[in-house]
């Protein structure tokens, strides 16, 4: 793109964020592969599945590992679309915070838009927390691995290197904008050649004859409820964890919470959420093909690195080849704990400059040297790093808040998807589709209300417990921690909050724009 081209763009981009009833605050740096390595970068594929295939793997079985993965993914298109439709159309930091208060009457905005930030930065932190949390497991597995099983992890060392990689991430997040799109570039080729290559590497030295049958990895063979009591239904359901951690989780608008540092925001953010989501998913279904098709006998994993696809790779590939590619996956978790906390910190930029934190406006502020939010990421960073500490104390607390990040996020997306549709005649909201549009006709009905029973659907089945009978230590918190905090959010808005949020404010100068509450109505003229 030439300069002036990209010069005209910005503009562009900036009267739309105008339009909206916002001031441009950061330097468009981040261009389309920048943009889509970011998306990509997010949802982690390789890293992903290496934390999650436990669950899926050794709760059903194989099969529920390979079919819940591709039906999980096809649902999770419908709900990326529907993303990706709002986001072109609100291209700001505050992504589906923002849109949900601006799809919603007047009378409603505030509440609405204090549920669904709250929800959001809460889910973000705690995505944050438990992601960094995975890759620091990840790290002391290879250890294990490398030392033949002879070495102890203690939480102590976990809790450790769990500070040390986020505090890295902190200051990595405080460089430029320019700086932080060229190193987010590259990220796309990590996390997409580190896919292939244990695919390649895991099919060319497994023996034929080792290879477990299609009946094991896609027929009832692969059937094996080791859920100690739920019905095989269930324990095939428990596969869906997996493909909604990975491609839900961190954050499915994360995209949206850097499109005022994207060019042409209202083309590339959305249509960025559209490609990592079909990526993900079909590159993701033929990684967990060949894992259970490589795996071995069930009744030797995870093994004593506590990581099923290590012991895979460890199994197949050699000690030394499988460290030498877990290093890749490895470096794919640090990308998405990178990404991941970009974005959060922006949310919180965004809440706080409509005044829904309690501080003034104090974390809404860009720093005058790197035109970024300092005070928000390292804010953000600190938040992010209490649940990883309070498993020093109590391991069991400590997973129930990282269980908030899954319901609390897919909450968040599917607010602003109903209100959509659900207040679509009403006189004060006014819809003005992006360039991104699937229309008011079947397609985008059937996508929005496909999404919205499926993700419901999907908070049930992360609600239950994996295990039975339920203990202290296995019980899922996810639901009750999730009420908790709506109650608590409103609780806090009844009480004193509301004397200071409103819902999203314009902060223009007076005179210099419609300003938030009247940008619709302008928009639409």
């Amino acid at each position: 793109m030439s300069p002036s081209h990209s010069t005209i763009s910005s503009d562009d981009d900036d009267k739309e964020l105008v339009a909206l009833g916002y001031k441009p605050s950061f330097k468009r740096e981040f261009s389309n592969l920048a943009t889509i390595s970011f998306a990509f970068s997010i949802m982690g594929l390789c890293s992903s599945i290496a934390t999650t295939f436990n669950t899926p793997l050794l709760l059903g079985g194989p099969a529920s590992v390979v079919w819940c993965w591709i039906l999980g993914a096809a649902m999770c298109f419908t709900l990326g679309a529907s993303i990706a439709e709002i986001v072109s159309a609100f291209p700001t930091c505050g992504g589906l915070y923002t849109a949900s208060a601006q799809l919603t009457p007047k009378r409603h905005r505030a509440r609405v838009g204090w549920l669904v930030g709250w929800l959001n930065i809460l889910g973000q932190i705690a995505g944050i927390s438990s992601t960094e949390f995975g890759l620091s497991n990840m790290i002391w597995a290879a250890v294990v691995i490398g030392r033949d099983g002879d070495y102890v992890v203690t939480q102590g060392k976990v809790v450790g290197l769990f500070a040390g990689l986020l505090a890295f991430h902190g200051l990595l997040n405080s460089l430029a904008t320019r700086h932080l799109a060229r190193l987010t570039t590259g990220f796309v080729f990590v996390n997409l050649g580190a896919t292939f290559l244990i695919i390649i590497v895991l099919l060319a030295t497994t023996p034929r004859s080792e290879m477990h049958p299609a009946q094991y990895v896609f027929g009832s063979g692969g059937l094996i409820n080791q859920t100690g009591g739920w019905n095989t239904g269930i324990a095939f359901l428990f596969g869906l964890l997996s493909v909604q951690w990975t491609v839900s989780n961190p954050d499915y608008d994360a995209t949206a919470h850097i499109s005022e540092e994207v060019r042409r925001a209202a083309y590339a953010a959305p249509s960025a959420i559209f490609i990592a989501v079909i990526g993900t998913g079909l590159i993701g279904w033929l990684l967990n093909i060949v894992l259970v098709l490589c795996s071995g006998p069930l009744e030797n994993l995870p093994g004593a690195s506590g990581s099923a696809m290590l012991e895979i790779m460890s199994l197949r590939m050699g000690k030394t080849g499988a460290l030498i590619l877990w290093v890749f996956v490895c470096m794919t978790a640090f990308f998405v704990c990178q990404t991941a906390l970009q974005a959060a910190s922006r949310t919180v930029y965004a809440f706080s400059r409509d005044h829904g934190l309690p501080d003034r406006g104090y974390f809404g502020e860009n720093s005058r040297k790197t035109h970024t939010p300092l005070r928000a990421i390292w804010f953000t960073t600190l938040v992010s790093f209490l649940p990883g500490l309070l498993d020093l104390a109590s391991p069991i607390a400590a997973n129930a808040i990282f269980s908030l990040t899954a319901i609390s996020l897919d909450l968040s997306y599917i607010i602003p998807i109903f209100l959509r549709r659900f207040f679509h005649d009403h006189p004060e909201v006014m819809f003005k589709p992006g360039p991104f549009y699937m229309g008011d006709g079947l397609l985008g009905w059937s996508a929005n209300c496909i999404c919205i029973s499926w993700t419901i659907f999907v908070c049930v089945v992360f609600s239950l417990p994996t295990i039975l009978p339920v203990t202290p230590q296995n019980m899922n918190y996810a639901s009750v921690i999730t009420i908790g905090v709506i109650v608590l959010a409103f609780l806090w808005y009844m009480l004193g909050a509301h004397r200071h949020y409103i819902g999203p404010q314009s902060n223009l100068p007076k005179g210099d724009g419609s300003g938030i509450e009247e940008s619709s109505q302008s928009k639409t003229d």
